[in-house]
């Protein structure tokens, strides 16, 4: 029979439970990750990682007849070549209900029961994580990093930044969740950071996060106040050096524009740092903010909403000089800057490894808003005097 394309049962804007698991685990180097499910189940996530994942590809004999062959099939040709395979169950096989007990391989099969009807990306991020059960050693030395998800386009980049900050305090970095080996989830360090609160590992003692230059300077005075050897003043002076950069730009560019008119669509975490830093630099005109998770309505210009049809509506409403979000709210407003924050970021080559945590990430959100409000107050019928 020939196979047929199905779509995913995703929202372009946010992905589902599904997918959420499946940036977890592929995180992890030495760990296959199979989606067990249909081709459009598979392909979704398989175009957000970055990394190579395996299917089962299920077709309608086997949705009827049962999927359990097919699933053993793909796990015999995997044993042996990772130190782990997780099975990530889409949405038939859980309604399903198989027995899957007997392709465990003494253990070295991990099974997530994480469909797309169990909720968004951050709770199927968290069930794989929970399946994974890392493990806390009260003696490991270093501090852990969470909030790495390979379907963010900052992944890597928060992921370098957050270890050059730990190293700059003289910090050793334990575990990264998630972007590290398996084994690395058995020896966990009591101590832990974060590069994004809303994928937060429950790991260990949270000593605050790394995402905004204030959080980064808390998050190393507490560090510095429980581990002997940690000092916290080599990063303080970066705060204060990128905080003084990021004034002396921001002083210049409104001696010559008005503060921007700005539209935000991301997750909630981002949102409100990207938020905070426009208006504390900028004095920037936050008019719409729209939280891709979180739980409902919040007020005070915040709407949580992965509808296309609202955000649309508040971007018209807003008539923003600036965007920060997709390539989906980049089209809704053409004449806008625009600054990506969260994928989909289409049309465009990304090759280095950009942060949006730390202090780099601070300074480099900062310098693309600058640049690219700049070039579009210099489009044709505006002054053209160099700024810089």
């Amino acid at each position: 029979m020939q196979e047929e394309q199905q779509i995913p049962c995703e929202n372009p804007l946010w992905p589902c439970a599904m997918t959420g698991a499946v940036a977890c685990l592929s995180g992890f180097e030495d760990v296959a990750v199979v989606v067990h499910g249909s081709s459009g189940c598979y392909f979704y996530p398989a175009s957000l990682v970055g990394v190579p994942i395996y299917g089962t590809f299920l077709v309608e004999n086997e949705v009827i007849f049962g999927t359990e062959s097919r699933l053993a099939e793909v796990i015999r040709e995997l044993v042996g070549r990772y130190a782990r395979i997780a099975v990530v169950n889409t949405c038939v096989p859980a309604i399903m209900g198989e027995d899957m007990a007997d392709l465990t391989h003494e253990g070295q099969v991990l099974f997530v029961d994480s469909p797309g009807f169990l909720g968004d990306l951050e709770a199927g991020y968290r069930r794989a994580l929970d399946t994974v059960g890392p493990e806390v050693d009260p003696d490991a030395p270093g501090v852990n990093i969470d909030g790495i998800c390979r379907t963010d386009p900052f992944c890597r980049g928060n992921a370098l930044e957050a270890r050059r900050l730990l190293n700059l305090a003289g910090a050793p970095v334990a575990t990264t969740f998630c972007l590290d080996r398996y084994a690395a989830t058995r020896r966990a360090a009591p101590f832990t950071v974060g590069t994004n609160p809303d994928l937060a590992s429950g790991v260990g003692t949270s000593y605050g996060s790394l995402l905004g230059l204030d959080a980064v300077g808390e998050t190393f005075e507490r560090l510095g106040a429980v581990i002997d050897g940690v000092d916290a003043r080599p990063v303080m002076d970066e705060v204060a050096w990128a905080d003084a950069r990021l004034r002396k730009a921001c002083e210049k560019y409104l001696r010559r524009f008005d503060p921007p008119r700005v539209a935000i669509a991301a997750g909630s975490a981002y949102a409100a740092f990207a938020a905070d830093l426009l208006d504390r630099y900028l004095g920037a005109e936050i008019a719409c903010v729209a939280t891709r998770n979180g739980s409902g309505a919040s007020g005070d210009g915040v709407t949580h909403t992965t509808d296309f049809s609202v955000i649309q509506e508040m971007i018209r409403d807003a008539e923003p000089d600036l965007i920060l979000g997709s390539s989906y709210e980049a089209a809704l407003s053409p004449g806008a800057a625009f600054v990506g924050l969260t994928p989909p970021l289409r049309d465009r080559v990304t090759l280095s490894s950009h942060a949006v945590a730390g202090v780099e990430g601070a300074l480099r959100l900062m310098e693309e808003v600058l640049n690219t409000c700049i070039n579009r107050n210099r489009r044709p019928g505006s002054e053209s005097t160099p700024l810089f």
